[in-house]
Protein backbone atom coordinates (compact mmCIF):
# COMPACT_ATOMS: atom_id res chain seq x y z
CA UNK A 1 0.00 0.00 0.00
CA UNK A 2 2.64 2.18 0.77
CA UNK A 3 4.16 1.73 -2.51
CA UNK A 4 1.18 1.86 -4.49
CA UNK A 5 0.64 4.85 -2.58
CA UNK A 6 4.15 6.89 -3.57
CA UNK A 7 3.45 5.62 -7.31
CA UNK A 8 0.37 7.24 -6.89
CA UNK A 9 2.29 10.57 -5.30
CA UNK A 10 4.89 10.27 -8.09
CA UNK A 11 2.28 10.20 -10.94
CA UNK A 12 0.49 12.62 -9.80
CA UNK A 13 3.32 14.84 -9.27
CA UNK A 14 4.47 14.10 -12.87
CA UNK A 15 1.47 14.70 -14.11
CA UNK A 16 0.93 18.09 -12.41
CA UNK A 17 5.17 19.08 -13.62
CA UNK A 18 3.54 18.04 -17.16
CA UNK A 19 0.27 19.86 -16.73
CA UNK A 20 2.02 23.32 -15.77
CA UNK A 21 4.53 23.04 -18.62
CA UNK A 22 1.89 22.19 -20.69
CA UNK A 23 -0.47 25.34 -18.69
CA UNK A 24 3.42 27.42 -19.22
CA UNK A 25 3.34 26.44 -22.91
CA UNK A 26 0.01 27.96 -23.50
CA UNK A 27 0.67 31.27 -21.25
CA UNK A 28 3.80 31.49 -23.65
CA UNK A 29 1.20 30.86 -26.88
CA UNK A 30 -1.55 33.10 -25.91
CA UNK A 31 0.86 35.78 -24.84
CA UNK A 32 2.30 35.45 -28.09
CA UNK A 33 -0.89 35.35 -29.95
CA UNK A 34 -2.10 38.64 -27.58
CA UNK A 35 1.10 40.29 -28.73
CA UNK A 36 0.26 39.02 -32.68
CA UNK A 37 -2.79 40.27 -32.25
CA UNK A 38 -1.94 43.60 -30.62
CA UNK A 39 0.49 44.30 -33.59
CA UNK A 40 -2.30 43.41 -36.08
CA UNK A 41 -4.67 45.69 -34.74
CA UNK A 42 -2.61 48.43 -34.71
CA UNK A 43 -1.74 48.19 -38.03
CA UNK A 44 -5.17 47.29 -39.36
CA UNK A 45 -5.44 50.80 -37.37
CA UNK A 46 -3.38 52.38 -39.29
CA UNK A 47 -4.17 50.91 -42.31
CA UNK A 48 -7.73 52.05 -41.54
CA UNK A 49 -6.84 55.39 -40.41
CA UNK A 50 -4.80 55.52 -43.81
CA UNK A 51 -7.74 54.74 -46.13
CA UNK A 52 -10.03 57.05 -44.35
CA UNK A 53 -7.95 60.05 -44.83
CA UNK A 54 -7.60 59.25 -48.40
CA UNK A 55 -11.30 58.56 -48.56
CA UNK A 56 -11.53 62.12 -46.12
CA UNK A 57 -9.35 63.62 -48.98
CA UNK A 58 -11.39 62.29 -52.17
CA UNK A 59 -14.30 63.22 -50.56
CA UNK A 60 -13.74 66.17 -49.66
CA UNK A 61 -12.25 66.65 -53.13
CA UNK A 62 -15.43 65.57 -54.26
CA UNK A 63 -17.34 67.52 -52.75
CA UNK A 64 -15.33 70.71 -54.16
CA UNK A 65 -15.31 69.92 -57.46
CA UNK A 66 -19.53 69.02 -57.14
CA UNK A 67 -20.05 72.58 -54.53
CA UNK A 68 -18.04 74.43 -57.55
CA UNK A 69 -20.18 72.36 -60.19
CA UNK A 70 -23.82 73.60 -58.28
CA UNK A 71 -22.54 76.80 -58.06
CA UNK A 72 -21.72 77.51 -61.66
CA UNK A 73 -24.92 75.78 -62.68
CA UNK A 74 -26.73 78.04 -60.34
CA UNK A 75 -25.09 81.00 -61.25
CA UNK A 76 -25.87 80.51 -65.10
CA UNK A 77 -29.80 79.59 -64.11
CA UNK A 78 -29.79 82.36 -61.87
CA UNK A 79 -28.39 84.73 -64.59
CA UNK A 80 -30.55 83.43 -67.16
CA UNK A 81 -33.56 83.43 -65.19
CA UNK A 82 -32.67 87.34 -63.73
CA UNK A 83 -32.26 88.24 -67.56
CA UNK A 84 -35.42 86.80 -68.56
CA UNK A 85 -36.90 88.41 -65.87
CA UNK A 86 -35.54 92.05 -66.38
CA UNK A 87 -36.43 91.63 -70.02
CA UNK A 88 -40.04 91.21 -69.19
CA UNK A 89 -39.96 93.98 -67.21
CA UNK A 90 -38.34 96.14 -69.17
CA UNK A 91 -41.29 94.97 -71.78
CA UNK A 92 -43.82 95.50 -69.70
CA UNK A 93 -42.54 99.35 -68.78
CA UNK A 94 -42.41 100.02 -72.51
CA UNK A 95 -45.69 98.76 -73.00
CA UNK A 96 -46.77 101.02 -69.87
CA UNK A 97 -44.90 103.87 -71.51
CA UNK A 98 -46.44 103.48 -74.57
CA UNK A 99 -49.80 103.14 -72.88
CA UNK A 100 -49.61 106.05 -70.30
CA UNK A 101 -48.83 107.54 -73.95
CA UNK A 102 -52.29 106.73 -75.46
CA UNK A 103 -53.60 107.44 -72.57
CA UNK A 104 -52.18 110.85 -72.47
CA UNK A 105 -53.49 111.18 -76.76
CA UNK A 106 -56.73 110.03 -75.51
CA UNK A 107 -56.76 112.67 -72.59
CA UNK A 108 -55.95 115.40 -75.06
CA UNK A 109 -58.33 113.97 -77.71
CA UNK A 110 -61.20 114.52 -74.33
CA UNK A 111 -60.03 118.06 -73.94
CA UNK A 112 -60.46 118.59 -77.24
CA UNK A 113 -63.72 117.10 -77.23
CA UNK A 114 -64.77 119.30 -74.31
CA UNK A 115 -63.29 122.47 -75.61
CA UNK A 116 -65.49 121.82 -78.88
CA UNK A 117 -68.50 120.67 -76.65
CA UNK A 118 -68.03 124.08 -74.44
CA UNK A 119 -68.78 126.27 -78.36
CA UNK A 120 -72.57 126.05 -78.35
CA UNK A 121 -72.46 126.08 -82.24
CA UNK A 122 -69.64 123.49 -82.58
CA UNK A 123 -72.00 121.53 -80.48
CA UNK A 124 -75.12 122.19 -82.09
CA UNK A 125 -73.49 121.17 -85.12
CA UNK A 126 -72.35 118.31 -83.78
CA UNK A 127 -75.69 116.91 -82.74
CA UNK A 128 -77.13 118.01 -86.52
CA UNK A 129 -74.35 115.97 -87.91
CA UNK A 130 -75.52 112.57 -85.61
CA UNK A 131 -78.77 113.42 -86.79
CA UNK A 132 -78.23 113.25 -90.09
CA UNK A 133 -76.06 110.03 -89.97
CA UNK A 134 -78.94 108.24 -88.31
CA UNK A 135 -81.19 110.08 -91.21
CA UNK A 136 -78.80 108.66 -93.41
CA UNK A 137 -78.67 105.24 -92.42
CA UNK A 138 -82.29 104.44 -91.82
CA UNK A 139 -84.23 106.15 -94.81
CA UNK A 140 -83.60 106.63 -98.27
CA UNK A 141 -83.22 110.39 -99.86
CA UNK A 142 -86.21 111.23 -101.27
CA UNK A 143 -87.82 110.52 -97.59
CA UNK A 144 -85.86 113.55 -95.82
CA UNK A 145 -85.49 117.10 -96.48
CA UNK A 146 -82.66 119.14 -94.95
CA UNK A 147 -83.24 123.04 -93.64
CA UNK A 148 -86.93 123.33 -94.59
CA UNK A 149 -88.35 126.57 -94.20
CA UNK A 150 -91.75 125.21 -92.39
CA UNK A 151 -93.81 128.91 -92.62
CA UNK A 152 -93.88 130.72 -95.64
CA UNK A 153 -92.27 133.79 -94.66
CA UNK A 154 -90.01 132.96 -92.09
CA UNK A 155 -86.55 132.99 -92.02
CA UNK A 156 -86.23 130.06 -89.91
CA UNK A 157 -84.99 126.71 -91.06
CA UNK A 158 -85.11 123.45 -89.44
CA UNK A 159 -82.87 121.23 -89.28
CA UNK A 160 -84.41 117.87 -91.13
CA UNK A 161 -87.59 117.08 -92.07
CA UNK A 162 -89.25 113.53 -92.73
CA UNK A 163 -91.16 113.84 -95.98
CA UNK A 164 -94.73 111.39 -94.80
CA UNK A 165 -97.26 110.94 -97.86
CA UNK A 166 -100.14 113.59 -97.68
CA UNK A 167 -103.72 112.76 -97.78
CA UNK A 168 -105.73 113.46 -101.43
CA UNK A 169 -102.41 113.89 -103.17
CA UNK A 170 -101.66 117.20 -101.98
CA UNK A 171 -98.21 116.33 -101.25
CA UNK A 172 -96.20 115.43 -98.23
CA UNK A 173 -96.68 116.30 -94.75
CA UNK A 174 -93.40 117.24 -93.29
CA UNK A 175 -92.27 116.03 -89.58
CA UNK A 176 -89.63 118.58 -87.97
CA UNK A 177 -86.89 117.41 -86.32
CA UNK A 178 -84.02 119.33 -84.77
CA UNK A 179 -81.51 118.87 -82.60
CA UNK A 180 -80.87 120.15 -78.57
CA UNK A 181 -77.94 119.79 -76.45
CA UNK A 182 -78.31 121.35 -73.16
CA UNK A 183 -74.39 119.96 -72.19
CA UNK A 184 -74.02 122.79 -69.46
CA UNK A 185 -76.57 122.13 -66.93
CA UNK A 186 -75.72 118.15 -67.19
CA UNK A 187 -72.07 118.42 -66.84
CA UNK A 188 -73.10 120.44 -63.93
CA UNK A 189 -75.15 117.69 -62.50
CA UNK A 190 -72.66 115.00 -63.45
CA UNK A 191 -70.16 116.79 -61.10
CA UNK A 192 -72.70 117.34 -58.35
CA UNK A 193 -73.83 113.53 -58.22
CA UNK A 194 -70.18 112.83 -57.80
CA UNK A 195 -69.38 115.22 -55.30
CA UNK A 196 -72.68 113.76 -53.21
CA UNK A 197 -74.40 117.32 -53.75
CA UNK A 198 -77.61 116.98 -53.60
CA UNK A 199 -78.81 120.19 -53.76
CA UNK A 200 -76.12 121.63 -56.52
CA UNK A 201 -77.35 118.19 -58.32
CA UNK A 202 -81.13 119.22 -58.29
CA UNK A 203 -80.07 122.97 -58.72
CA UNK A 204 -78.83 121.80 -62.14
CA UNK A 205 -81.97 119.27 -62.90
CA UNK A 206 -83.99 122.55 -62.83
CA UNK A 207 -81.91 124.47 -65.23
CA UNK A 208 -81.44 121.50 -67.43
CA UNK A 209 -84.89 121.06 -67.02
CA UNK A 210 -85.97 124.71 -67.96
CA UNK A 211 -83.68 124.95 -70.89
CA UNK A 212 -85.56 121.43 -72.37
CA UNK A 213 -88.66 123.53 -72.11
CA UNK A 214 -87.21 126.36 -73.84
CA UNK A 215 -86.24 124.47 -76.75
CA UNK A 216 -89.32 123.32 -76.97
CA UNK A 217 -91.56 126.43 -76.68
CA UNK A 218 -88.61 127.51 -79.73
CA UNK A 219 -89.58 124.25 -81.86
CA UNK A 220 -93.21 124.63 -81.16
CA UNK A 221 -93.35 128.48 -82.63
CA UNK A 222 -90.99 128.19 -85.71
CA UNK A 223 -91.60 124.82 -86.87
CA UNK A 224 -95.12 123.41 -86.74
CA UNK A 225 -97.36 125.11 -89.03
CA UNK A 226 -99.94 122.27 -89.65
CA UNK A 227 -101.45 121.22 -92.48
CA UNK A 228 -97.94 121.86 -94.07
CA UNK A 229 -96.18 120.22 -91.36
CA UNK A 230 -97.54 117.78 -89.01
CA UNK A 231 -98.80 118.79 -85.81
CA UNK A 232 -95.66 117.92 -83.72
CA UNK A 233 -92.18 118.23 -83.69
CA UNK A 234 -89.22 115.63 -82.49
CA UNK A 235 -86.56 117.23 -80.13
CA UNK A 236 -83.42 115.30 -80.69
CA UNK A 237 -81.08 114.44 -77.86
CA UNK A 238 -77.50 113.52 -79.22
CA UNK A 239 -76.31 111.70 -75.83
CA UNK A 240 -78.41 108.63 -73.68
CA UNK A 241 -77.47 109.83 -70.62
CA UNK A 242 -78.88 113.30 -71.56
CA UNK A 243 -82.01 111.87 -72.82
CA UNK A 244 -82.68 109.45 -69.73
CA UNK A 245 -82.03 112.45 -67.46
CA UNK A 246 -84.65 114.56 -69.21
CA UNK A 247 -86.84 111.22 -69.45
CA UNK A 248 -86.72 110.73 -65.42
CA UNK A 249 -87.84 113.89 -64.54
CA UNK A 250 -91.02 113.67 -63.30
CA UNK A 251 -93.83 114.92 -65.66
CA UNK A 252 -91.30 117.10 -68.51
CA UNK A 253 -92.07 114.30 -70.93
CA UNK A 254 -95.71 115.01 -70.69
CA UNK A 255 -95.72 118.79 -70.60
CA UNK A 256 -93.76 118.88 -73.54
CA UNK A 257 -96.50 116.53 -75.44
CA UNK A 258 -99.03 118.20 -74.55
CA UNK A 259 -98.38 121.77 -73.99
CA UNK A 260 -95.68 121.87 -76.63
CA UNK A 261 -96.35 119.40 -79.32
CA UNK A 262 -92.65 117.92 -79.12
CA UNK A 263 -91.44 114.29 -78.12
CA UNK A 264 -88.32 113.94 -76.74
CA UNK A 265 -86.13 111.12 -78.26
CA UNK A 266 -82.39 109.51 -77.85
CA UNK A 267 -80.00 108.30 -80.74
CA UNK A 268 -81.71 104.67 -79.44
CA UNK A 269 -85.68 105.75 -79.46
CA UNK A 270 -85.09 107.55 -82.87
CA UNK A 271 -83.65 104.58 -84.58
CA UNK A 272 -86.34 102.46 -83.60
CA UNK A 273 -88.87 105.72 -84.81
CA UNK A 274 -87.26 105.78 -88.05
CA UNK A 275 -87.16 102.17 -88.92
CA UNK A 276 -91.14 102.26 -88.11
CA UNK A 277 -91.73 104.78 -90.12
CA UNK A 278 -90.09 103.36 -93.06
CA UNK A 279 -91.39 100.35 -92.22
CA UNK A 280 -94.32 102.44 -93.24
CA UNK A 281 -93.31 103.78 -96.41
CA UNK A 282 -92.81 100.09 -97.63
CA UNK A 283 -96.20 98.78 -96.52
CA UNK A 284 -97.38 102.05 -98.39
CA UNK A 285 -95.08 101.58 -101.26
CA UNK A 286 -96.26 97.74 -101.74
CA UNK A 287 -100.02 99.10 -101.36
CA UNK A 288 -99.23 101.39 -104.32
CA UNK A 289 -97.58 98.70 -106.33
CA UNK A 290 -100.09 96.48 -105.86
CA UNK A 291 -102.80 98.86 -107.69
CA UNK A 292 -100.85 98.89 -110.41
CA UNK A 293 -100.61 95.22 -110.56
CA UNK A 294 -104.23 94.57 -110.48
CA UNK A 295 -104.76 97.42 -113.11
CA UNK A 296 -102.25 95.33 -115.31
CA UNK A 297 -103.83 92.35 -114.68
CA UNK A 298 -107.05 94.13 -115.48
CA UNK A 299 -105.54 94.90 -118.94
CA UNK A 300 -103.94 91.74 -119.52
CA UNK A 301 -107.11 89.65 -119.07
CA UNK A 302 -108.70 92.00 -122.13
CA UNK A 303 -106.03 91.39 -123.92
CA UNK A 304 -105.62 87.72 -123.41
CA UNK A 305 -109.63 87.19 -124.40
CA UNK A 306 -109.15 88.90 -127.36
CA UNK A 307 -106.07 87.05 -127.77
CA UNK A 308 -108.27 83.64 -127.58
CA UNK A 309 -110.86 84.57 -130.04
CA UNK A 310 -107.46 85.40 -132.34
CA UNK A 311 -106.48 81.77 -131.50
CA UNK A 312 -109.89 80.34 -132.52
CA UNK A 313 -109.66 82.48 -135.67
CA UNK A 314 -106.36 80.78 -136.42
CA UNK A 315 -107.07 76.97 -135.37
CA UNK A 316 -110.28 77.48 -138.47
CA UNK A 317 -107.55 78.89 -140.82
CA UNK A 318 -105.74 75.93 -140.09
CA UNK A 319 -108.36 73.41 -140.36
CA UNK A 320 -109.60 74.95 -143.42
CA UNK A 321 -105.97 74.80 -144.93
CA UNK A 322 -105.21 71.18 -143.91
CA UNK A 323 -108.69 70.03 -145.07
CA UNK A 324 -107.35 72.26 -148.51
CA UNK A 325 -103.70 70.39 -148.26
CA UNK A 326 -105.40 66.75 -148.14
CA UNK A 327 -107.88 67.53 -151.09
CA UNK A 328 -104.73 68.72 -152.91
CA UNK A 329 -102.48 65.62 -151.69
CA UNK A 330 -105.45 63.28 -152.58
CA UNK A 331 -105.58 65.13 -156.17
CA UNK A 332 -101.90 64.82 -156.66
CA UNK A 333 -101.91 61.48 -155.94
CA UNK A 334 -104.39 60.90 -158.52
CA UNK A 335 -102.69 62.75 -160.84
CA UNK A 336 -99.41 60.35 -160.55
CA UNK A 337 -101.72 57.07 -160.92
CA UNK A 338 -103.17 58.71 -164.52
CA UNK A 339 -99.06 59.62 -165.33
CA UNK A 340 -97.88 56.50 -164.49
CA UNK A 341 -98.09 55.16 -168.18
CA UNK A 342 -96.82 58.49 -169.95
CA UNK A 343 -93.47 58.30 -171.59
CA UNK A 344 -90.83 60.73 -170.25
CA UNK A 345 -90.11 63.67 -172.13
CA UNK A 346 -86.65 66.36 -171.46
CA UNK A 347 -87.01 69.26 -170.15
CA UNK A 348 -86.36 70.58 -173.67
CA UNK A 349 -88.65 69.19 -175.60
CA UNK A 350 -91.95 69.60 -172.78
CA UNK A 351 -90.84 73.26 -172.19
CA UNK A 352 -93.14 74.67 -175.21
CA UNK A 353 -96.05 72.95 -174.22
CA UNK A 354 -95.65 74.05 -170.41
CA UNK A 355 -95.82 77.06 -171.50
CA UNK A 356 -99.27 76.65 -173.55
CA UNK A 357 -100.57 74.80 -170.56
CA UNK A 358 -99.92 77.84 -168.26
CA UNK A 359 -101.63 80.05 -171.19
CA UNK A 360 -104.96 77.51 -171.27
CA UNK A 361 -107.81 77.54 -169.36
CA UNK A 362 -107.12 76.63 -165.58
CA UNK A 363 -108.37 72.71 -164.65
CA UNK A 364 -110.34 72.14 -161.67
CA UNK A 365 -107.75 70.55 -160.16
CA UNK A 366 -105.55 73.34 -160.68
CA UNK A 367 -108.18 75.94 -159.25
CA UNK A 368 -108.21 73.33 -155.81
CA UNK A 369 -104.46 73.96 -155.14
CA UNK A 370 -104.43 77.38 -156.16
CA UNK A 371 -107.01 77.65 -153.53
CA UNK A 372 -105.11 75.80 -150.76
CA UNK A 373 -102.20 77.66 -151.43
CA UNK A 374 -103.72 80.63 -151.17
CA UNK A 375 -105.11 79.95 -147.45
CA UNK A 376 -102.17 78.86 -146.45
CA UNK A 377 -100.72 82.15 -147.01
CA UNK A 378 -103.55 83.84 -145.36
CA UNK A 379 -102.62 81.20 -142.47
CA UNK A 380 -99.13 82.43 -142.59
CA UNK A 381 -99.93 86.28 -142.50
CA UNK A 382 -102.56 85.86 -139.94
CA UNK A 383 -99.69 83.81 -137.42
CA UNK A 384 -96.87 86.90 -137.87
CA UNK A 385 -99.63 89.58 -136.84
CA UNK A 386 -100.40 87.60 -133.78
Amino acid sequence: VKDWGDSAVTNISALGAQQKAQLDTFADQLVALTLSNEQRMVELRETVDVRLRSLQEDNSIKLDQMRQTVDERLTATLEKRLGDSFKQVSERLEAVHQGLGEMKTLADGVGDLKRVLANVKTRGTWGEVQLGMLLEQILTPEQYKENVVCKEGSGERVEYVICLPGHDGNGPVWLPIDAKFPVEDYQRMLEARGRGAANDEEQALRGLESRVKTSARDIQCKYLNPPRTTDFAIMFLPTEGLYAEVLGRPGLADTLQHDHRVVVAGPTTLAALLNSLQMGFRTLAIEKRSSEVWQLLGVVKTQFGDFGGLLEKVQKKLEQASTSIENAARKSRTIERKLRDVQDMPVEDGTPLLLLQDNGPATEEGEDVAAACYEADEVNDLGEGG
